[in-house]
């Protein structure tokens, strides 16, 4: 279990989501732990995790601060209600299958929309004058307040009761709000503004909730470290790198919202991580093959290199 949550909190440290969409299924499928526990002891977990993975965004200076207030003045009182409806839902499982289903085709699309970004960044990036290539500094955005608090509020609601949504909903809905947003801003800002999201879930769910001390203490000696070392990555590496992991999870995450089992599931990323890997080098291998009116001549002598 904490090897498990390890694999599981280097991704939510690297994407800033996958938390409650991997960690949780994982807890049911794999240990046998009862729904409710596991979305309980998961939160919990997740209320010490989260914060690890922000410091290090936050130290890094690659989160949006008036944006993580924005999202928090919704997220933070929803996700408390949120534990409050599942518990006077009862078992709620028409409900959260709903639910799930509508995420799973929310993470499609936004999967859909990142390979799409990444195309078009790629076609930027080989135009005349793009700076060779670099990645340029983000635009200043502009803050939407009542969307973003919507925003908030929404997925609030949605991790109060299944624990999911914290990183995999927001993150969708911010790619959609604001889509100049660099990829390493987008998994900072998510995952701070988590943080208050998460406790908030997380003592719903101490005070209403299943919360078993052993399930958590063993996502915790996992997640720690995880997170960090995801995060560490994440805050340093290119924007192109996190946006095809995070298009990965995306659809990781959307397969585990219909339903599908985990073997199809990690099947299908690997088709995907290796075709994407191929597409990636052969644009590089073209990228970095000289035409006949960029090819630098040879000199013929060293006497050339006189002037």
């Amino acid at each position: 279990m904490a090897l498990g949550s390890f694999l599981v909190a280097i991704v939510v440290g690297l994407t800033g989501m996958g938390g409650g969409a991997l960690m949780t299924p994982m807890l049911v499928t794999f240990f046998g732990v009862s729904p409710l526990a596991a979305v309980s002891s998961d939160l919990v977990a997740a209320a010490v995790m989260k914060p690890v993975g922000s410091a290090v965004h936050y130290r890094q200076g690659t989160i949006n601060m008036r944006l993580v207030g924005w999202l928090c003045a919704g997220s933070v009182p929803a996700a408390f209600c949120g534990v409050l409806l599942a518990r006077a839902l009862g078992h709620g499982d028409g409900v959260e299958d709903l639910i799930s289903k509508a995420m799973g085709v929310a993470l499609l699309i936004a999967a859909g929309g990142l390979a799409v970004r990444g195309v078009l960044a790629r076609r930027d990036r080989h135009r005349p004058g793009s700076a060779n290539g670099a990645e340029g500094a983000a635009p200043e955005i502009r803050i939407r307040p009542v969307p973003t608090v919507l925003i908030g509020l929404v997925g609030g609601l949605v991790v109060g009761i299944t624990s999911v949504g914290s990183g995999s909903l927001i993150i969708v809905a911010l790619l959609a709000l604001y889509p100049s947003l660099k990829a390493n801003q987008l998994v900072g800002t998510d995952l701070l503004q988590a943080v208050p999201l998460v406790f908030a879930a997380a003592l719903g769910h101490l005070l209403f909730g299943d919360f078993q001390m052993e399930v958590t203490a063993a996502l915790l000696v996992g997640s720690i470290p995880g997170v960090y070392l995801g995060s560490k990555i994440s805050s340093r590496a290119p924007g192109g790198l996190i946006r095809r992991v995070l298009a990965l999870v995306l659809v990781a995450s959307a397969l585990k919202m219909f339903g599908v089992g985990a073997v199809p599931i990690a099947w299908t990323v690997v088709v995907l991580g290796a075709g994407t890997t191929a597409v990636w080098l052969a644009g590089r291998r073209r990228a970095a093959r000289p035409t006949g009116a960029t090819r630098a001549r040879v000199p013929a002598s060293a006497d050339e290199l006189v002037p």
